[in-house]
Formats: C-alpha cells, sequence, structure tokens
C-alpha cells in the first residue's frame, strides 16, 4: 500500500542540566532531556513510537526511558553534521509513515583537549590512544593537526584571502552573538563582549581565535516530532517543517577539500530551497552552526541571505543582530550557549515561531531556517509557524 507523505510538526523541546563537567551520566542526560521535551509538549512516554539518538545508543536509551515497543529507530553518527541526522531522519520516518511520534535527541559530554589527554603522561591509556593513530589522521595528528581546529583555521584562511573578509568583521560577529546571549538565561557565557577584546583573545589555529569556537560542555537536548494532525491537539503552538536536506559531498577528509569555501551548505541549501515556494526573503530568523565562525559565513552565503563574500560586511553592519535585516542565532551561538552539537538551533527556530523567547524575541516570526554541518557534510530545515 502506498502511503501519502504527511507533514511534521514539532510538538516538544527540552534541555538537560547544561555545563561544564557536570559529573551527570549519559543516562542522566537522555532522561532529563527527554523528559523536558515530554513536559513541554504534554504527551507521556507511551505516545512515543520512535527514537533516534546521536551520542548515545538509541535502543539503550528507549530500555532507560521504558519507551516501547518502537515502530522506528535509528542510532545516527557523532560523526556527522551534528544533530541534524537525528533530526532529519525522524522527519522523514514520520513522514513516510513508519512511526507517529518520534524524540530526537543529541547527548554530548565534554571532550579533553589533547594536552589534557597528555597530563597522564606518555604511558597512560589516553596518550597511547592519541599516539596510535592509524587511519588518515596519521599523517596529521604527530604534527599537531589533530583537531578539528586546525581545519577551522585552514577554512577560515582561505575565506578571508578569497574575499578580503576581515578579523574585525569575525570579531562583529561573535560580539552580535554575545549580545543575543545576554538576553538568554540558557547562555553559558554571559558577559559583555567588546571587539577589543574579541581582537585580544589568543588565536588557536590562526586566524581561528579561541572565541570563534563553540563552548564544550555536558548537555542532553531532545526534540519531539509529530503529525501536523496529532500536534493541533497538544499543548504548544504548532511549529511545521516546511523543507529539509541533508548532503554529504565526499569522504571525512576535512583538511583536503577541494574547495574550502564553498563545502556542504552549498548543496544542502539548494536541495532545501528546491523543496519549497519559500524564499530566502521570506526568512524572518536564521540558526546557523557555528562551531567555529566562519561556518556561520558559509551558511548565511550558501541560503541566500547575502551573496558570496557578503557575510562579513552584513554581519559588520548589524544586519544579523536583533532588530536587523536577519537576526541571527539568537540563543547566543554555541559559542555563547555551549556546544549543544547543533540541537540549540533547532530548538532556538522552533522558540522563536512559538514566540516564547522574551527580549530576544523576533517580532512577529512566522519562518525560520535551522543548519548544522560544514565540509563534507551538512543537514538544514526550514520550519514554519502553523
Amino acid at each position: 500500500m502506498m502511503i501519502t507523505p504527511r507533514r511534521v510538526a514539532i510538538c516538544g523541546v527540552g534541555y538537560s542540566t547544561v555545563g561544564r563537567r557536570l559529573g551527570l551520566s549519559v543516562n542522566d542526560l537522555v532522561i532529563q532531556a527527554t523528559n523536558a521535551a515530554l513536559h513541554d509538549s504534554g504527551l507521556d512516554r507511551s505516545s512515543i513510537d520512535g527514537l533516534c539518538s546521536v551520542g548515545s545508543e538509541t535502543l539503550d536509551d528507549a530500555w532507560t526511558l521504558g519507551i516501547a515497543p518502537l515502530n522506528w529507530f535509528h542510532t545516527a553518527s557523532a560523526a556527522g553534521p551534528a544533530f541534524a541526522p537525528a533530526a532529519l531522519s525522524a522527519i522523514a520516518a514520520i513522514t513516510s509513515g513508519f512511526c507517529e511520534t518520534a524524540i530526537a535527541l543529541r547527548i554530548i559530554q565534554q571532550q579533553p583537549n589533547s594536552a589534557q589527554l597528555l597530563q597522564g603522561g606518555s604511558n597512560s591509556p589516553a596518550a597511547a590512544r592519541l599516539a596510535a593513530t592509524s587511519d588518515k589522521r596519521q599523517f596529521s595528528t604527530p604534527f599537531g593537526a589533530g583537531n578539528p581546529a586546525q581545519f577551522g583555521g585552514l577554512m577560515m584562511q582561505r575565506y578571508m584571502i578569497e574575499y578580503g573578509t576581515t578579523e574585525e568583521q569575525f570579531g562583529a560577529h561573535a560580539v552580535a552573538q554575545r549580545s543575543h546571549a545576554m538576553l538568554n538565561e540558557d547562555a553559558l557565557l554571559r558577559d559583555p563582549l567588546s571587539l577589543d577584546q574579541y581582537l585580544a583573545s589568543p588565536f588557536v589555529s590562526k586566524p581561528l581565535r579561541l572565541l570563534d569556537c563553540d563552548y564544550p560542555c555536558d548537555s542532553g537536548s531532545a526534540v519531539i516530532f509529530t503529525t501536523e494532525e496529532r500536534a493541533r491537539d497538544l499543548r504548544q503552538p504548532v511549529v511545521l517543517v516546511e523543507s529539509y536536506a541533508l548532503s554529504a559531498i565526499r569522504d571525512q577528509n576535512f583538511e583536503i577539500m577541494a574547495d574550502m569555501v564553498r563545502t556542504a551548505p552549498a548543496h544542502c541549501a539548494a536541495n532545501l530551497w528546491r523543496r519549497t515556494d519559500l524564499k530566502p526573503d521570506d526568512v524572518d530568523t536564521a540558526q546557523l552552526y557555528d562551531g567555529f565562525s566562519v561556518i556561520a559565513f558559509q551558511w548565511l552565503e550558501a541560503l541566500g541571505f547575502c551573496g558570496p563574500g557578503e557575510a562579513g560586511p552584513f554581519v559588520e553592519a548589524g544586519h544579523s543582530r536583533l532588530g536587523g535585516q536577519l537576526p541571527l542565532n539568537t540563543d547566543g551561538g554555541a559559542c555563547n550557549v555551549g556546544r549543544r552539537h547543533g540541537a540549540n538551533f533547532c530548538i532556538e527556530a522552533t522558540r522563536q515561531l512559538r514566540g516564547e523567547c522574551g527580549a530576544r524575541q523576533v517580532a512577529d516570526a512566522k519562518v525560520a531556517a535551522w543548519a548544522n554541518g560544514v565540509g563534507p557534510f551538512a543537514g538544514a530545515a526550514l520550519l514554519v509557524r502553523g
């Protein structure tokens, strides 16, 4: 029997306790985030028949949560475009009729850096793991290039050379996002930030500065998807999925992308717009991945919010601030709310369309875009107020 595609809605969102070195287990984060999203939606566990996790094992999560039976489940790899594979897989499962209501989870714990790993001495298990890199990274890790920040630096350097983008323009992005974070009680970093402070922050992989990088933390995030019909009977204002796309353009050799300026977001964005009648000018707010600040610039251009090379001047002119042409990362972005690995962008887009963001609310927001990933892979969705 052919199943007619169904429209999907977001009916619940929630976070666990979020912070640094919380001492919470993966199960703790799963339970807290799921409970928060269920409470937000007004549903109980018996209503859930689909589950997808990133950063934890889906069937273990289902057992922990007491969710059974499942009509659909999937464990998405953490080596992908952040939260997008879990969320977009759940959307596809509901659209195709595999399940009625699915939770997408992203669980992440603060990770030590290479220096911290080596503090245990050359004979420590952590040091052995670092030294015994046997895959493609055997040619980069021994020379200090085993960290994603090195790719971020290469990508940012290439972008600046190609377009003439300045450090001050990246600084304007960091300052704007911090100004949004100051209005968000959920953000971990809320102190005022000036351009001078940004320019004085240390380089991590020149020209990438510390304040261009997302902020590591422990967190659990949950988003509940269901059919439009069911969502209209639930607690929250309806937020509908208008379009979505998931893209991959090569393997995970970030460091040797043929083009470090136009990466997977360009392919993903083209598919996203092809599946809707909406246009970039219809979008009221965008929540775009900022593992490194240059990624948000790539997404601004890929999605058509500005032309190639124009993201720097666009941000510097204040267009990405609240009250501007396209308020961007209104929760403060992952550089300030913490590395919730992409889930915060979906959750913030949802909350903006519900009109529940208080001092950082975008007036009369009806359409929101959110996106994850860069380099070889990317995922994005357009959400609309129902």
